[in-house]
């Protein structure tokens, strides 16, 4: 069975509104690879989508490269930390009228092989090490806050979706009531009794509502395409180019959401991985400064070396001379032209830009946190009324009907009460898609982990 390659970063995912699910869809088993050849599923529910973004997301998987990249870089100023080994060699030709050894010779070679380990470099080395591992740690929050982002992407893609379905449905449900009324507009025309312009008044109805169903249609092929592009399913051969899945789930709202807002601004603060990111990038902008100054103080490196020389009239190797050089090799520049002291000035002020972003991400949070509390609040709000004004228009649209048969309300009544129905259960499926979303992004903003995953 395929396994996460980011156990660690699952705790920190964001986490959304609840979604029902088909039983019988089987889940997207992760492995921590893109899917470039992976086929359309035949249904689609939101755990499914979220796995899939997972490892196949464009974004994501460009802050994965980034951990890569930064882990050589540790490589790299790890080695400072290793002796060095090399060879070197020469091989050399001249004429004998310039040549300085007794007797002349024409041709000269050497060998040698030289280790260097440095014992002492102010600090510098150490510091490096560090500083690399804490930039190396700030990558890996990166890809968790870039894994939040992205996977409320995806949610709002996916509820976008489901949105687009349920508006075409209604407005489907409202041509079918409009061709309804307009075949029974021509009835009581034919039986007289009525005129003319009723009929002609339900014919401008059905065509005014047909548009919208046009519209929803076209908001739904956009819809998916956007979806597709943020899990990153690239596979456009044959079917599943114009395949579209059975797309799984719901946009209801089921609880009221309880979140006090002081608390949850606490909350974020110690669980967002961008806070945490830029804590680990002042750190390592400390040792930063330890580099920098580094530079003032001597550099020392002891290092032995073994050497195989030409020693005789031949230039045979059986003909040579060996031997071995140890010792210490120690610089320091006494006066560097204030070169080191600009650099620690520059450290500095970067450790300080640091610090200043943390305070600055720090309040866009607040901010971000606020904003989030507010809208899940309006949202709410406005799904308790949205269901209300649906079960009042219902009852609205029966009522006309009844009395439009009995002769005691007309044919613009019946209009404007379906006419407010159809936009209650719009404003209805609305509320619903801005709870949900609102919800996402609420626990997003306090960098909770997401139930689905």
């Amino acid at each position: 069975m395929k396994t996460c390659s980011y156990a660690l970063l699952a705790a920190l995912l964001l986490s959304g509104a609840s979604v029902s699910l088909a039983a019988d869809t089987p889940p997207f088993q992760r492995d921590g690879q893109p899917d470039p050849n992976y086929e359309v599923p035949d249904e689609l529910n939101l755990a499914y989508a979220l796995s899939f973004a997972l490892d196949n997301n464009y974004a994501i998987r460009q802050a994965q490269e980034r951990i890569r990249e930064q882990e050589g870089v540790i490589l790299e100023v790890r080695s400072a930390q290793i002796p060095k080994v090399s060879a070197s060699g020469d091989f050399s030709g001249n004429d004998k009228e310039v040549s300085s050894a007794m007797p002349a010779q024409n041709r000269d070679w050497g060998v040698g092989v030289q280790a260097t380990q440095v014992v002492y470099a102010g600090g510098g080395v150490q510091a490096s090490v560090r500083g690399s591992s804490l930039i190396r740690d700030a990558a890996a929050l990166e890809l968790q806050a870039v894994i939040n982002e992205q996977l409320l992407l995806v949610r709002t893609r996916f509820y976008s979706v489901l949105l687009a379905q349920q508006r075409i449905s209604v407005q489907e449900e409202n041509v079918k009531l409009l061709e309804e009324q307009m075949k029974d507009a021509r009835n009581r025309f034919e039986a007289g009794a009525t005129s003319n312009f009723e009929v002609l008044r339900a014919e401008v109805a059905l065509a005014n509502g047909r548009p919208a169903l046009i519209t929803a249609r076209n908001a739904l092929r956009v819809a998916i395409m956007e979806l597709r592009q943020v899990l990153g399913f690239t596979n456009s051969s044959g079917s599943n180019a114009n395949k579209v899945p059975e797309f799984v789930g719901s946009l209801e709202a089921t609880a009221k959401p309880e979140y006090e807002l002081i608390s949850a601004m606490a909350l974020a603060r110690s669980q967002r991985p961008e806070l945490q990111r830029l804590g680990k990038l002042e750190s390592a902008g400390e040792q930063q400064v330890v580099v920098s100054r580094a530079g003032a103080r001597p550099q020392v490196a002891a290092f032995g070396r073994y050497d195989w020389v030409r020693g005789g009239p031949s230039s045979g190797w059986n003909d040579r001379r060996d031997g071995w050089t140890a010792g210490l090799q120690a610089q320091w520049d006494i006066f560097d032209g204030r070169a080191t002291a600009g650099r620690v000035v520059q450290a500095k002020s970067r450790l300080l830009q640091t610090k200043l972003a943390v305070e600055e991400a720090s309040l866009a949070i607040d901010i971000e946190v606020r904003r989030a509390h507010s809208a899940l609040t309006e949202a709410w709000e406005l799904v308790e009324a949205s269901g209300k004004v649906v079960e009042q228009a219902n009852e609205a649209l029966r009522l006309a009907n009844v009395r439009y048969g009995a002769g005691t309300a007309t044919q613009l009544d019946v209009l404007t009460s379906q006419v407010a129905l159809t936009d209650a259960r719009l404003n209805q499926l609305v509320a619903g898609f801005n709870y949900n979303v609102a919800l996402a992004a609420m626990r997003k903003a306090l960098g909770e982990a997401d139930p689905l995953l």
